[in-house]
């Protein structure tokens, strides 16, 4: 009986899927199956991002379907249909809309009428149709200010409408999670009513911090600098290269102090600085001691931030950011330096990724061998015939026994 149980265990587990929308190079998805679960169906509507993913997650059987196009022009039933057998459920659906439109660093209302923003509840139709276990949406915290509020409580509406409890935002730092680099996305999880939480705990517990917070609690690790990121790169890594600057730009940043300098400490003052003082990680050097700046999706283009190398004349590699994020070096992007760069940027650093939802997974499982088990249960309590077993003598004392021994044989597990 005791290998009967673990059999059956095995089959429920082994169902455990995930599909992931907007899934860029496939960062989100990467994660999910070093959390365990089986990637179904990924949607991207960038060319060079779908070579990406194809090139590294749709390599070995169970590989997943890869849809390249809009995803507000396409039909969520006839996907669901050629995914899903009809035996079959959607466990977790995950999902990153474009968010640019949120970005903290547009000005005033930029960005409140910007149609990506929308795409968050095209999202809402694949949600309906696919009817996941649970539902896991990633953003940047710029969704949460006060000019995108009817935005963000649309969402709430249609989360509750379709049928599922949606936690209130949960903003993390990667840092927290293991990732070397500041980075901070907002995180928004729903659970389909019915399924139980309990016990369940959510935001996952931090597991590092600075060094007041490993002070303040031992368990938490040191956070983690960047320094590993630009170790040597892989032989012929096509992914090992930079942007190529003019004579003047690499004489700058030869004299910008190493590990953190800034572009006022390089003596190349332009006349668009000289009006204001702001932007001032522009040009700057990353300090490798540390936790990386957040590699944004222009990480490989010093104009936009503090992505000079920490001690090299010149911007970050592809790799070097991808390493950022947490991504193996077997990990290749398609397209060239710009196109690589923005599919590293756009993506859900790997480690965050996998500890995010592996606090989803023990839900998960529970839920399908509830089904399961429920499924049994009604197989069951049904004649050869049709006949419903309740139309006969039978006592509800031998119903509650015979569940109590099924309990008993999954609590041996």
């Amino acid at each position: 009986m005791l290998g009967s149980s673990r059999a059956i265990q095995h089959k429920v587990l082994k169902l455990l899927n995930c599909v992931d929308l907007f899934a860029g190079a496939g960062g989100f998805s990467l994660a999910a199956r070093l959390a365990g679960l089986d990637v179904r169906l990924a949607v991207e509507n960038s060319h060079y991002a779908v070579q990406t993913y194809r090139d590294n997650l749709c390599m070995d059987s169970s590989k997943p379907l890869v849809l390249e196009g809009d995803i507000a022009q396409m039909d969520a039933d006839k996907i669901y249909m050629s995914v899903f057998g009809n035996d079959e459920v959607c466990d977790l659906l995950l999902g990153g809309p474009p968010c640019q439109g949120f970005s903290t660093h547009r000005l005033k209302d930029a960005g409140v009428t910007d149609t990506r923003n929308d795409l968050i509840h095209v999202y809402f139709d694949f949600v309906r149709r696919f009817s996941p276990t649970a539902f896991l949406m990633e953003n940047v915290p710029g969704m949460l200010w006060p000019r995108h509020s009817e935005t963000l409580a649309r969402f709430y509406r249609e989360g509750h409408a379709a049928g599922y409890q949606v936690f209130s935002p949960l903003i993390v730092d990667a840092r927290d999670y293991g990732v070397p680099q500041r980075r901070k996305r907002v995180f928004i999880l729903g659970l389909r009513e019915g399924v139980s939480s309990a016990h369940f705990k959510w935001p996952p517990a931090q597991t590092h911090g600075n060094e007041r917070a490993c002070e303040a609690n031992p368990l938490l690790q040191r956070w983690i600098s960047c320094s590993f990121a630009f170790a040597a790169a892989p032989i012929d890594d096509p992914n090992d290269i930079h942007m190529r600057h003019s004579q003047e730009l690499v004489e700058a940043f030869r004299k910008t102090p190493l590990n953190g300098g800034s572009r006022s400490e390089s003596g190349r003052i332009l006349k668009c600085h000289k009006a204001h003082d702001g932007h001032r990680d522009v040009y700057g050097r990353i300090d490798s001691a540390i936790p990386a700046p957040t590699m944004t999706t222009a990480c490989v283009n010093p104009s936009k931030g503090r992505f000079v190398h920490p001690t090299a004349p010149h911007g970050i590699t592809v790799r070097q950011a991808a390493r950022i994020q947490t991504f193996p070096d077997s990990f290749v992007f398609r397209g060239g330096l710009m196109a690589a760069g923005q599919q590293v940027g756009n993506a859900v650093p790997i480690e965050l990724g996998r500890k995010i939802i592996s606090q989803i997974v023990p839900i998960l499982n529970n839920e399908r061998e509830r089904k399961f088990f429920k499924t049994r249960r009604d197989q069951n309590n049904v004649m050869p015939h049709g006949e419903p077993l309740e139309n006969l003598n039978y006592r509800v004392a031998d119903r509650k026994s015979d569940l109590s021994i099924r309990h008993s044989e999954r609590a041996t597990i």
